[in-house]
Parts: structure tokens; sequence; C-alpha cells
């Protein structure tokens, strides 16, 4: 384990949101919740981070993001036939020139596609936040081991909440009150 602390920098970030489609995530026992907890995650790094990434695992036949998780400004959504997105030339350019270091990854599913991508991302060396309380699988399981395999492997394990207080930093903030809204009352 490393002996130095690793915290967000904001400048040097993105929020990937993955495979937030209707026939993903419908099978899903839990899905409620976890779309209301990457709907805050959304809402509040639209208000304090910049770069924001949509994957979508074969749209023709699985459908679009949701529209509830889809940010109301600039952001980017990538196409994959692949379960990994770590691997898109389109990502990894815009990542390579917005300076991107580090992500927050969040969405479904845990086993499979976020899986696949924060190996895939930690082998080429970004520093990897996975809202655990944001992604989820059909089956506990799945998405238990493979939040512990992506940990052992080097992601950082946080939850929503947990992130967003670590961006925003202080209360003093003017976009605070704005921030603490959308945690109660959504």
């Amino acid at each position: 384990m490393n002996n130095f602390i690793k915290q967000i920098s904001k400048r040097q970030t993105a929020l990937l949101i993955m495979d937030a489609q209707a026939k993903i995530i419908n099978p899903i026992k839990n899905k409620d919740l976890i779309l209301e907890n990457i709907y805050k995650l959304l809402k509040c790094y639209e208000i304090l981070g910049e770069n924001i990434y949509i994957s979508e695992q074969n749209p023709l036949k699985l459908g679009s993001t949701v529209e509830k998780l889809l940010p109301k400004n600039d952001f980017k959504v990538f196409e994959k036939m692949d379960f990994s997105v770590a691997n898109n030339q389109q990502l990894n350019n815009d990542l390579s020139i917005n300076k991107i270091k580090q992500l927050i990854i969040c969405g479904f599913e845990t086993h499979i596609c976020i899986q696949q991508s924060v190996l895939d991302f930690l082998k080429n060396n970004f520093k990897v936040y996975i809202a655990v309380d944001s992604m989820s699988s059909r089956k506990t399981i799945d998405h238990d081991i493979a939040v512990k395999r992506m940990q052992s492997e080097g992601a950082i394990v946080s939850t929503s909440e947990a992130i967003i207080f670590e961006l925003c930093e202080t209360s003093s903030r003017i976009e605070f009150k704005e921030i603490s809204n959308i945690i109660k009352n959504n």
C-alpha cells in the first residue's frame, strides 16, 4: 500500500459515467438508489468539475444513456463494442489534450465494463476513483468481487458523497449551498 495520501486534483480529473442505458440498468435490483447516487455525483460535478464523459455499450442494441444522467452542458459520448472504454482512441486523445490524469468512474455493470475499463486505465497510469455506491451489477457478489479486485490493483474506493465533498474542499465556497441542497434533496 502506498504511504502517501491520494487526493482528487480537480484540474486533472474527469467524471466518466459508464453504460447507464435502460436495457443494462433494468435487471439491476438496486437500480433506483444507484441512479440517484450517479445523478447527485453528476449534478455536483457539473458545478465543481469540467470534464464529463459518457460511454455507451453497443447503443444500437442497448439504447442511449438514460436522459436523467445526461449533463446539461459540455460532455462527450463514446460508443463502444469492447467492454473496456479505456482502449477507445478518441477518448484517450481527449484525455491527453485535456491533461486528464485522474478519473472518477461510476455506472454499470461493475464486474464487466467498469472493471475492465478500470484495470486498463490503471495499466495506463491513470489514478482511478471508483464511486462504489454509484455502480452496480445484476448480482451482488459480482459487484463486491469486482470492487475488491479493482482496489487490489490500485483503484481508490470511495462513495459519491465523499468524492463530492473532497472536490468541494470547504463549506465556505460559494457553490457549497447548491451542492448541499443537491445532496439533501435528491
